[in-house]
């Protein structure tokens, strides 16, 4: 999750009808208020061209009207593994239909698809976390459920990749994004980014037993995403703007911070730079 960013998969707003009819439906899918398709537009013009800027080809997902507003997270719908793809169910039923979304273009760009995860499990993207190239942490909570975790332990364990169940508070309920990368985004192979007194005990103390340095967020920034920072690679990372004290925090903890501003594209969906991406190759 923090090798340098070669290749990911993003979806502009427009190909996610942020601009059509399907707006109307923002408040059934959680946004704040209604989207600003134009505002949106420009922060993830912004949001390619600090990618670009890194190094990173930067490829479309194709619009279609079965993709609902929420499609702009790529992060979520599927997986890349070393072994190839494995696109999900998602638990949030409006983004059922991304799994198959990704699983087509998958096909299309001829990378190789490891296996899905089939109902009744479920699983996103967001839960997920390498804590290094044979350990996969796997938050259980109201987007990920006990058998998308089985079902992925299935899929990996043959490969010599162990998979952790990390356990998620209920918070607001499944009305509301919480993500294991909600609580938590590595920055380097020893540092992470944490929500602390959201983490549990158990996640905390596999954390410190690794060897991680921790770096909290400034907790006044919780609720516009400041745990939602996206590695580049390298030192350098991809933060919201509108989270100036935690992103100076990383800054003073060495790291090399590019910002862009997520006010219509980030905050008002509840998805950051990690949710926005879909890391297709990193070396």
């Amino acid at each position: 999750m923090v090798g340098r960013l070669e290749r990911v998969l993003v979806c502009p707003p427009e190909n996610a009808g942020w601009n059509s009819g399907r707006a109307a439906a923002w408040r059934e899918l959680g946004f704040l208020h209604a989207p600003e398709f134009a505002v949106a537009s420009e922060q993830h013009a912004t949001l390619c061209h600090e990618l670009e800027s890194a190094g990173a080809e930067v490829v479309r997902l194709p619009a279609s009207g079965e993709l609902t507003l929420d499609a702009v997270y790529t992060h979520d719908p599927s997986i890349v593994t070393d072994f190839g793809a494995i696109p999900f169910v998602p638990g949030k039923a409006n983004r059922v239909a991304e799994g198959s979304a990704h699983a087509t273009f998958y096909r299309v760009q001829k990378i190789p698809v490891l296996g899905e995860v089939h109902a009744p499990g479920s699983a996103e993207g967001g839960d997920m976390v390498w804590l290094d190239a044979r350990t996969l942490l796997i938050g259980r909570g109201c987007r990920t459920n006990s058998s998308g975790i089985s079902q992925m332990r299935t899929l990996l364990k043959p490969l010599g990749i162990e998979v952790l169940p990390a356990p998620l508070p209920y918070s607001a309920g499944p009305s509301t994004c919480l993500h294991l990368m909600s609580l938590m985004s590595l920055l380097d192979d020893r540092t992470v980014l944490v929500d602390l007194p959201w983490l549990a005990v158990e996640t905390v103390e596999l954390l410190h037993a690794r060897g991680y340095r921790m770096v909290e967020i400034e907790y006044e920034e919780r609720e516009t995403l400041a745990c939602n920072v996206l590695s580049l690679g390298e030192g350098r990372l991809l933060a919201l703007a509108e989270n100036a004290r935690t992103n100076e925090k990383l800054a003073g903890a060495g790291f090399d911070m590019r910002v862009f501003p997520g006010s219509a594209l980030c905050i008002n969906g509840g998805g950051g730079p990690t949710c926005l991406t879909r890391p297709l190759a990193r070396r």
